[in-house]
């Protein structure tokens, strides 16, 4: 990339970090609805086109950089070690993200962050829509990782692979969902935390024990 092309790239992502942190310091100052877009490039002194340059809806500024999540299982999946199944680091992975979900609560800004999901249907959705991405994410990495392993084309697993990234996801979210409701104190969020991975780590064990004798996954479906 040329000198020219380096400063615009720098540029842009100054800008972009320059409406993000202004748009969260805004919804945490005033909460998220009484928060327009117009307010956002005013405080931020750009223009609103810059703004949706960068992102297209306030849930997406609200989300951003604070959703790591979403591609984590498939990550896990693709990128997993020689000796780990993908089952193994899926279960890793979503053990590693509720626990770290909830620990966070500690942590003011996370906290203030999940209180104001709860309160905000229009988040609440947008939440359930980055979930879908995920799943979806994970379906295409599970079933080209099955796909590898027994030398069959990754089609094959489509099916296995839905079923198996709903199921899973939904039991991490489902887990998440209940102990960070109502919302542990600073002091006992580590434990809560504790207590929320060792769930998950035991459910998904199960789930993982039923797929491995799962004719669907075998093919035969």
């Amino acid at each position: 990339m040329s000198d020219g092309g380096d400063r615009r790239a720098r540029k842009k992502a100054a800008t972009r970090a320059l409406v993000l942190s202004t748009a969260q310091g805004l919804f945490a100052e005033r909460g998220f609805d009484a928060v327009t877009i117009a307010d956002i490039a005013s405080t931020a002194d750009v223009a609103v086109q810059t703004v949706f340059n960068h992102f297209s809806t306030k849930e997406e500024l609200f989300f951003a950089d604070r959703a790591e999540w979403v591609a984590a299982p498939a990550e896990a999946v693709s990128g997993r070690a020689a000796d780990e199944s993908p089952e193994q680091a899926l279960r890793r992975s979503l053990i590693e993200i509720v626990g770290d979900h909830i620990a966070r609560l500690a942590e003011p800004g996370h906290r203030g962050m999940v209180a104001t999901v709860a309160v905000t249907p229009a988040l609440r959705v947008h939440e359930r829509e980055l979930a879908e991405t995920s799943r979806r994410m994970l379906q295409t990495a599970l079933a080209e990782a099955w796909a590898e392993l027994l030398d069959r084309k990754p089609e094959e697993f489509r099916r296995a692979a839905g079923l198996t990234s709903a199921t899973w996801t939904s039991t991490a979210r489902a887990v998440a969902d209940e102990y960070r409701q109502p919302l542990p104190s600073a002091a006992e969020a580590p434990a809560r935390a504790r207590e929320a991975a060792q769930l998950v780590e035991r459910v998904l064990l199960g789930l993982e024990s039923a797929l491995a004798s799962s004719e669907t996954l075998n093919g035969r479906d």
